[in-house]
């Protein structure tokens, strides 16, 4: 009887590390990693905005910028491709840009003169 009791222990003990391996490597997915680095590469692609708050603080507090600053930058699953990712930035003004992750090109975008930049649809 005390035989299985030990076999019974080292069996529950060897799952719950494969369990904890599993639940690691699933956290950690690989792709995180390339797509780090792939959204370091688009950050040069962000045009016609500032990163400036609206209301400058210091020497320049009387100042107000014009141009739209960052709001948000977040990266999302491509669903309406299927696959891969996309970084969606959000503007002070409402407006959003999307960069494909991979590439960096622009995929869409509400601003009015982006618009002949976006890929064709046919």
């Amino acid at each position: 009887m005390k035989n299985y009791v030990i076999i019974l222990i080292g069996v529950i003990i060897a799952l719950v590390i494969v369990g904890g391996a599993i639940a690691y490597t699933s956290m950690h997915d690989d792709t995180s990693d390339n797509n780090n680095t792939t959204i370091k590469s688009c950050i040069p692609n962000i045009t016609n905005a500032t990163n400036d708050a609206p209301n400058a603080t210091g020497d320049d507090k009387n100042t107000t910028s014009s141009e739209p600053y960052v709001v948000s930058e977040v990266v999302k699953f491509n669903a309406q491709q299927g696959e891969g990712y996309y970084r969606e930035v959000t503007y002070s003004d409402g407006n959003f840009r999307q960069y494909d992750v991979d590439t960096g090109k622009l995929i869409g975008s509400s601003y009015d003169s982006d618009q002949d930049k976006l890929p064709s649809m046919e």
